[in-house]
């Protein structure tokens, strides 16, 4: 068994090796040996691949663009959680806000993630009321006031109610 992993371990060492020839001081751009070949550094690795008719070292190794994001990581879990209840609910701008801090979101955060999403409240105060019609009886005006309780403004429970055509 042992004189196993020795041929074993000897192989991969002459397989490394061999993939490595004529790659010693190899960057991108310049000629290769044979495609597939390895070459490069763990900071910048190159793979020997065919361009056109040549073969030529190419970075594989993806450029990262820059960060320019100062979001923190509450900031960005407020974000994905309005995202998510927007997906599935209905919801008012403030309302929505009050649903994250209830989750124990900072307000800021909850701020931060719900203006984050650049919802159309009208579209949302729309749906709001399509939902509560299609479960409960509303006159026009009590409609509206439901929504303006949830946290819509007068103009998107307005907005909210005539979609429905009540």
């Amino acid at each position: 068994m042992k004189k196993f992993r020795f041929v074993v371990s000897v192989s991969v060492i002459a397989l490394f090796l061999v993939t490595q020839q004529g790659s010693v001081g190899a960057s991108a751009g310049q000629k290769c040996p044979r495609a597939g070949a390895l070459s490069g550094t763990t900071a910048a690795p190159l793979i020997c691949q065919k361009v056109g008719n040549k073969l030529v070292w190419k970075s594989t190794k993806k450029a990262t663009p820059p960060t320019t994001s100062k979001e923190t990581v509450s900031q960005i879990n407020a974000k994905r959680s309005a995202k998510n209840y927007l997906g599935v609910l209905p919801f008012s701008r403030a309302g929505l806000i009050k649903q994250l801090e209830y989750e124990g979101f900072s307000s800021a955060d909850a701020i931060y993630g719900v203006d984050a999403q650049n919802a159309d409240w009208n579209a949302q105060a729309s749906k709001s009321a399509k939902q509560y019609l299609k479960s409960m009886a509303f006159s026009r005006s009590g409609l509206i006031d439901q929504l303006i309780y949830e946290g819509f403004t007068q103009s998107q429970a307005e907005y909210g109610v005539n979609s429905t055509g009540l």
